[in-house]
């Protein structure tokens, strides 16, 4: 029989399957529509100054916020892939013509050790200080032809990457000038209450925007002083060095010291007492204190994410995602918590309704959408009126994309 109840069925069905059909196609771009979401929403408040400038010209606005963006972001990072391109290749002609040796850093590390240390090491049996030198030398090698390789696998791909930056570039336009009008059709569209929607869109933008523009900005600070201690010293490869020490900025609590620690303690090893205990002095001083002084400036408490959390979801984000994980692993995780807050919310108010009545529905709930954002969404507990279909785009510029 063909009943509503199997039309309604059927049709879901069809809904889901073309849902999960749309969203394979566009997995191959998840990286560029991503980051076109990201980059519309750090950069809409800039569109929309250029719109009220231009008296609500959203298609010129959008194009000078293009320009913009082309001028601040793409163009450096263009030069600074060029110049990481060459320093990785010349690292690796140091290395075959045996100028730059892995191996012989690390001896010298261990043949520095103090002799009473090694005397120990031996006579407790503890471990075997042969064995420490290959692994260490093992690593060393490893670790600067992984850092090499990519570098100069991220030059090979320089035509994939010119694609995903123009699709990025092409889809950012479209978010920047039709934001306000795709999120409020996420608002009505998602089967949910108006104001969960918005209070999950809201959490998206505050942390995606939080993340980029506090990591990054702290990414790069500490890369470039890095770099430039590591230029000073006459360390080989400063710049390939610098940006390795932004990426791994990134990671909270640990993050550059990763790079100039070993280095510092190469210096001091052998020999070069100043220039080891200098370097250690600019790490700790200099390039550890600029995540204390920047990110509480840049990121605030927008994120609400715990340290420790940020930590774990960014590094599962990048192993899964790539460099994109630095920003979807505190995203997912910010969603995640937000969701369970929302129930925890919706649950406790279900629970209280029955212990005053207890034949009340649980549908209830519904009368009051907002009650389920109340704990962590203030901007979402405005019921909206009649005739304000534009409501949920206040968030637009912040969930847009």
């Amino acid at each position: 029989m063909n009943t509503p109840q199997l039309q309604r069925t059927v049709f879901l069905l069809l809904l889901a399957a073309v849902s999960i059909a749309f969203l394979w196609v566009l997995a191959p771009l998840w990286g560029a529509v991503f980051w076109a979401v990201l980059m519309a929403i750090l950069f809409h408040p800039l569109f929309d100054a250029l719109c009220r400038r231009l008296k609500g010209r959203r298609n010129a606005a959008a194009l000078l916020t293009l320009l913009a963006f082309l001028l601040i972001v793409v163009l450096p990072a263009t030069l600074l892939i060029g110049a990481l391109v060459n320093e990785a290749a010349a690292l690796v002609d140091r290395m075959r013509d045996g100028q730059i040796d892995f191996r012989a850093y690390a001896q010298q590390i261990m043949a520095a050790l103090p002799k009473w240390l090694t005397d120990v090491m031996k006579r407790l049996d503890l471990v075997d200080v042969q064995s420490v030198m290959d692994r260490f030398s093992d690593g060393f090698i490893k670790a600067g032809q992984m850092l090499t390789g990519r570098a100069l696998a991220l030059g090979q791909n320089a035509l994939m990457l010119a694609v995903n930056v123009a699709i990025m570039l092409y889809l950012m336009f479209f978010f920047l000038r039709d934001g306000r009008q795709l999120a409020a059709l996420i608002s009505d569209t998602v089967p949910m209450s108006r104001a969960q929607t918005r209070y999950l869109m809201r959490k998206f933008a505050t942390v995606g925007r939080a993340t980029v523009k506090g990591n990054v900005v702290v990414a790069v600070v500490q890369g470039m002083l890095g770099g430039l201690a590591f230029w000073a010293l006459g360390v080989h490869g400063a710049v390939l060095w610098g940006v390795v020490m932004a990426v791994l900025s990134l990671l909270p609590a640990v993050g550059a010291s990763l790079v100039w620690g070993p280095v510092a303690i190469y210096l001091l090893a052998t020999g070069s007492v100043w220039q080891g205990a200098g370097l250690a002095a600019w790490g700790m001083l200099v390039i550890g204190m600029i995540d204390n002084a920047l990110r509480p400036v840049l990121v605030g408490k927008d994120t609400k994410l715990p340290d420790y959390l940020i930590l774990l979801t960014t590094i599962g984000g990048l192993s899964l995602f790539g460099l994109s994980g630095f920003v979807a692993g505190p995203v997912i995780a910010a969603l995640f918590m937000a969701a369970w807050a929302l129930f925890r919310h919706a649950n406790g108010r279900v629970l209280a309704d029955h212990e005053e009545d207890p034949g009340a529905d649980a549908a209830q709930e519904d009368e009051d959408p907002q009650a389920a954002a109340d704990g962590g969404a203030p901007q979402a507990e405005t019921q909206p009126q009649e005739g304000e279909k534009e409501a949920p785009a206040d968030s637009a510029p912040d969930s847009a994309a």
